[in-house]
């Protein structure tokens, strides 16, 4: 049996926990692994792991100055074939600090990266590299973007193993929006859901809406974020005159359930996705949607076909796309039934449950890249 440690440390729910979760839920099913969870002590993350009913180890978390943590996740390691799969180059720290300190040869560190980074240079960071087994890439633009000049050191530790999504069930009742909210038939339900973050183009989807006439649509926003820039947001809604069409619901589990409801979706980030997990739960849902094509987005967004592509930050071009699939609803019904067949043939998650699993026996079957000695000082 293979002992799988996920190294979560975010305060928040966001596309990594969710990640994990789904992982984690397979696994601890599947009679080859033994699944645990590492996190810290944040109220909101510890609620959505205790749902699994699996061993969670609760750590500081702090970095590469926390000692404690490293010493006391060793533990854990002494014996038998080991994966730390963490989600950050900051837990990556103390994965292989832990490593070490347990002397266990069969533990290997895997990191996914959830975002679009370029390496750093500094000699802590150098060290870090070199001791992690295999960097998990979600697209050939993000392990691209990661490499660079420096393909020679780490390229034969890299894979792109395309993230997925699967439908979920919590146990909480999702509502009828249209009944809740008070939005008329006639209307386009149009949702927007993921962090709530300048970043993610929130602002521009907006002041696109001011452009769109308000008796044809309601946008619909699902997720959380830090409360000065959810005040901003508010702030806009009501200055534009369109606090009767947006409606802000916070957090909500079983989100694939609201999804079904939307009549498109809208994710204009304005900074590079390494892949997008929001955009693939509206392929899953069988829903047209709108994304940015600054990121990993075309990899499997075709233009048109499966949903709209547009530049980040563009207003106007936001206004059109919107527009367009306001008033053409057999244009969004065949796109959305062409993304819903092109994440069941090309995205959907028993295959990337079988690839990620079967990269993890892969590691195991090869030597550490570096000798337990030679990690971290």
């Amino acid at each position: 049996m293979i002992n799988v440690f996920h190294i979560v440390s975010n305060k928040h729910w966001t596309g990594a926990e969710q990640y994990t979760y789904d992982l984690v839920d397979r696994l601890r099913n599947d009679p080859d692994f033994y699944v645990e969870v590492v996190c810290r002590k944040h109220p909101n993350v510890l609620k959505q792991y205790r749902r699994l009913e699996i061993p969670i180890s609760i750590l500081p978390l702090k970095g590469v100055t926390d000692i404690d943590s490293p010493v006391r996740f060793a533990r854990l390691l002494r014996k038998g074939q080991n994966i730390i799969h963490v989600h950050s180059f900051k837990d990556a720290f103390m994965a292989v600090m832990a490593r070490r300190i347990s002397e266990n040869r069969d533990t290997r560190v895997v990191v996914s990266v959830h975002g679009v980074y370029k390496p750093k240079k500094n000699y802590m960071y150098t060290k870090l590299y070199k001791s992690i087994d295999c960097f998990i890439f979600s697209s050939e633009m993000a392990r691209e973007a990661f490499l660079g000049k420096a393909k020679k050191q780490y390229a034969d530790r890299t894979v792109v193993l395309r993230d997925s999504v699967c439908d979920s069930m919590i146990g909480t009742t999702v509502p009828d929006l249209r009944r809740e909210l008070g939005i008329d038939s006639h209307q386009a339900l149009i949702m927007y859901h993921g962090k709530l973050a300048p970043e993610k183009g929130i602002d521009a989807l907006l002041g696109a809406l001011t452009h769109v006439d308000k008796s044809k649509y309601h946008l619909v926003i699902i997720g959380e974020g830090q409360a000065k820039y959810k005040a901003k947001i508010k702030g806009f809604i009501v200055a534009a005159g369109i606090v009767n069409n947006v409606s802000l619901l916070g957090f909500r589990d079983n989100i694939l359930e609201y999804l079904r409801q939307a009549d498109f979706g809208v994710l204009p980030s304005i900074q590079p996705e390494a892949l997008g997990i929001s955009n693939l739960e509206y392929m899953m849902a069988g829903k047209a949607h709108i994304a940015s094509n600054n990121g990993a987005q075309p990899e499997y967004v075709n233009d048109g076909v499966n949903g709209l592509l547009v530049p980040p930050g563009d207003e106007q071009a936001l206004t059109n796309a919107i527009n367009h699939l306001i008033k053409d609803t057999a244009s969004r019904s065949r796109m959305g039934t062409q993304a819903q067949k092109d994440f069941q043939n090309n995205l959907d998650y028993p295959t990337f449950y079988k690839k990620m699993t079967d990269q993890y026996r892969r590691l195991l079957d090869t030597a550490p890249v570096v000798d337990i000695g030679d990690g971290l000082d």
